[in-house]
């Protein structure tokens, strides 16, 4: 493999950090990694939010499902889909732009999100660890006040960054599913009981799938945080949806 493949396939998920500042040298070109990213008509539909201020990110560490180890991290960036500034250009040029819908959300989220991923990408190259934290989603009221948010701007996801502590490199990797568990050819196939107890039956460990699922559906999909991210991410939704209507 070459390396940028190998990093690919080492890379996992960091929440222990070394006290050891990320440089502005860096910093920087970790934030012109984010701006190579492709985007949807060249429209760089996202605004980075690089939080600098400490008291903030000690906030976010609390609002993002009291995770104590945002708050260790050297960087902390919250990556979001925007259409204010499109929107806002076209109505100051007087190009009489229909409202936002969902469809200019779901394009700004992707763009948001392949930036995220190139500076994950970036940062791994220099040495640097990161997590993505999806608790940003959450609390739509309180984020959107927090964070001085727009009618148009949707906190997509929120990376932490920093350099490994040694005990990061002793945690194993979690295992992927096979590739022809992921990949269809030509078109999406739905599958059976059976092919998705051969999917997952390796997560289970020394469980049977059945108490494994069980478990990780309490613990996940049914979970108090997961009701109010899917009732956070409606709020943002019914703007885009209202607006358009």
């Amino acid at each position: 493999m070459n390396p940028i493949i190998q990093s690919l396939f080492d890379r996992k998920s960091c929440r222990i950090f070394k006290d050891k500042q990320i440089s502005q040298e860096e910093r920087k070109l970790i934030l012109e990694a984010c701006m190579q990213a492709p985007s949807a008509g060249n429209q760089q539909m996202y605004t980075i939010i690089d939080v600098q201020d400490k008291k903030l990110q000690e906030t976010l560490s609390k609002t993002c499902d009291n995770q104590s180890f945002i708050n260790q991290a050297k960087m902390v960036l919250i990556f979001c889909a925007d259409f204010q500034k499109w929107y806002d250009l076209f109505v100051y040029e007087n190009c009489s732009p229909r409202k936002p819908g969902v469809g200019d959300l779901l394009l700004a989220t992707t763009d948001a999100t392949i930036a995220a991923q190139n500076a994950v990408v970036a940062a791994e190259s220099l040495g640097i660890g990161s997590c993505y934290i999806g608790d940003i989603l959450e609390q739509h009221d309180l984020h959107r006040e927090l964070l001085n948010l727009s009618e148009y701007v949707v906190p997509v996801c929120m990376l932490v960054l920093g350099y490994p502590a040694e005990d990061h490199f002793k945690r194993q990797k979690p295992k992927r599913c096979k590739l022809e568990d992921i990949v269809c050819v030509d078109q999406y196939h739905r599958k059976d009981k059976k092919e998705l107890k051969n999917m997952f039956e390796h997560k289970a460990g020394n469980k049977t799938l059945n108490e494994w699922a069980t478990a990780f559906c309490k613990r996940k999909y049914n979970s108090d945080f997961s009701k109010e991210m899917t009732n956070s991410v409606q709020k943002y939704i019914d703007q885009f949806k209202s607006e358009a209507d």
